[in-house]
């Protein structure tokens, strides 16, 4: 645990620039308001403005057809940046350009701001967001037509908003306002909080206490977090309001190795459901690749079609509203009421079979961790090495979710050849790495070297899974 004198004399070892990025957000923080309110319009522009312009036609390309434009910046700069921001970052995104969790502290100012109810301050209310959310985006087409994605994401920044106007429970004034929306709720907040244990960046209290840490609706954190008692990453979102170089308390802005906090998780507030929303959130967004390339997919759809005529549910064949399913017949997609099911439980079965494999592998690993030496509780070391999976799982999420990227690359004339390499490299990497911090967890476990590659072999052999399964859903092969 840190004590104030290990926190001072880390602060002052760091690297000079980081001091010097204390001062600039010191200095530009009531600045960011305009950042936020650039990001709104932005957001704006790229949502909402498509709906405006005709659907684009088969030839249509970004360069001549704006929705085709706007989804490329949505899908193909937006996503994968933010994605890969964390290692470099953290969840800055979040607190210094996110437009949905901007608006939701606008709102909070003025909202009667009601302590949150137990069902959102539920540790697994971002993990039930994450799945819903995705599986939506899935049936309705998000990442094809504007509209979709204009229902999708208005319908998030409606929440959002709504959510910060009720809930806060912390002290009135300006400074003080909350985001209960980034640290409860938002679909992918929990996501990019668990990728940003792996980033170079953390904030560190300058004058730490004992006790781990904890939420308060007190203080100046628009996320709750006890800034005293500040060790995770998972909930700073780095807005830097806490910052100050010239004060006593608060957190300074300190390097660290990228991957340091995982291979060290047992420091940094493990904890249980962030492993499995890594087993259930990545193998849910695999669901949704899956189901466009196997044939097995067909082969059920196919199943419970014929059942359901079979006893008269004729209505499984109709199309059900657009806000809930994809209805483009200009476009010659219309999913019926039989598609949005399969799809869904398809998603959710793959979601299931992931997390009962990667389950299954790390309780493994945590067993003959245990018998080759581990210290800690089987439970203690089965969480501990669920985060091992963190790097092969964001490189997957990369690789798949952003390849809107990697086609746009070739669309302006990258070789194709090159873009698949870089998704399989990714890929390649993400295991490797994986592979790199469950021997390091195994260490800070107490199993000596000689005996470490016993209980790495489950634990191999998981995310080797996830690498082909994602292969198979990028590449079809």
């Amino acid at each position: 645990m840190q004590t104030a004198q290990h926190g001072e004399l880390a602060n002052a070892c760091r690297p000079a620039f980081l001091t010097e990025v204390e001062y600039f957000m010191a200095r530009h923080r009531d600045h960011l308001v305009w950042v936020h309110l650039i990001m709104l319009l932005l957001f704006a522009g790229v949502v909402l403005v498509p709906l405006f312009f005709p659907a684009p036609g088969e030839d249509a390309t970004p360069a001549n057809s704006f929705p085709l434009f706007a989804n490329f910046l949505l899908w193909g700069i937006w996503f994968p940046l933010v994605l890969a921001s964390v290692l470099l970052t953290g969840r800055s995104w979040c607190g210094l350009m996110c437009p949905m969790g901007a608006s939701s502290e606008w709102a909070n100012r003025i909202g009667p701001r009601w302590k949150p109810p137990a069902w959102l301050r539920w540790e697994g209310t971002p993990v039930v967001s994450f799945i819903l959310v995705t599986i939506w985006g899935q049936t309705i087409g998000v990442r094809d037509y504007a509209d979709s994605a204009a229902i999708v994401f208005g319908s998030l920044m409606v929440a959002a908003v709504v959510i910060g106007f009720l809930y806060g429970g912390g002290e009135t004034g300006r400074r003080n306002s909350k985001r209960p929306w980034c640290r409860h709720m938002c679909p992918v907040g929990l996501l990019l909080g668990i990728f940003s244990r792996l980033g170079a960046v953390q904030f560190v209290p300058k004058q730490p206490r004992a006790g781990g840490d904890a939420l308060t609706a007190k203080g100046i954190c628009p996320t709750f977090i006890d800034i005293p008692r500040k060790t995770e990453s998972r909930h700073c979102i780095e807005c830097s309001r806490c910052v100050n170089p010239n004060a006593k308390g608060g957190l300074f802005i300190q390097g660290r190795r990228p991957g340091m906090e995982v291979a060290n998780i047992r420091d940094f507030n493990p904890n249980a459901t962030e492993v499995w929303f890594l087993f259930l959130g990545s193998g849910t967004a695999l669901g949704g690749f899956l189901w466009l390339v196997l044939p097995l997919y067909i082969h059920l759809r196919d199943l419970v079609g014929a059942w359901m005529i079979d006893h008269e549910y004729y209505w499984i064949g109709s199309s059900g509203p657009m806000w809930l399913m994809s209805v483009h017949p200009e476009q010659r997609e219309v999913f019926y009421w039989l598609d949005f099911f399969t799809i869904s439980g398809f998603m959710l079965a793959v979601a299931m079979i992931f997390a009962a494999l990667l389950g299954g592998t790390t309780a493994a690993t945590a067993w003959l961790a245990g018998r080759t030496g581990g210290d800690r509780t089987f439970g203690e070391r089965f969480v501990e090495l669920g985060y091992q999976f963190a790097p092969v799982a964001m490189a997957s999420l990369l690789a798949g979710l952003g390849g809107e990227l990697f086609s746009g690359a070739v669309k302006l004339g990258s070789p194709s050849w090159l873009m698949e390499n870089l998704k399989a490299g990714l890929l390649l990497a993400g295991l490797v790495w994986s592979l790199f911090l469950a021997y390091r967890i195994l260490a800070r476990q107490g199993v000596v070297w000689k005996r470490r590659w016993l209980p790495m072999i489950p634990g191999a052999a998981g995310s080797l899974a996830v690498v082909l399964a994602w292969w198979l859903a990028i590449f079809g092969t």
